[in-house]
């Protein structure tokens, strides 16, 4: 499902035209890139949290060049599903 087929899904269920509805879910990413760029986690109930995990400092190989590289400790975002949205998956 695309962004495109989710607007239209809620546009459809809701009666709100597509435009405000498009424009609710871009600030809503907005918001959540914002969030967790800032190193502040979003917890939505009953759906899931968008969190940010830390990687570790570790060292990788270029293969073509036989040469070792260190890739920096990094941060990365995450999502992890509440139970209760996992629970309606099985």
């Amino acid at each position: 499902m695309t962004k495109a087929d989710i607007v239209n899904e809620i546009s459809k269920n809701t009666g709100i035209e597509k435009a405000a509805v498009l424009a609710t879910i871009e600030s809503f990413m907005g918001i959540v890139k914002k969030s967790l760029a800032g190193g502040e986690n979003v917890y939505l109930r009953g759906f899931g949290s968008f969190v940010v995990k830390q990687r570790a400092e570790k060292t990788a190989r270029n293969i073509s060049k036989n040469t070792t590289i260190i890739i920096p400790a990094h941060n990365i975002p995450s999502f992890k599903p509440a139970q209760t949205f996992m629970d309606e998956l099985k």
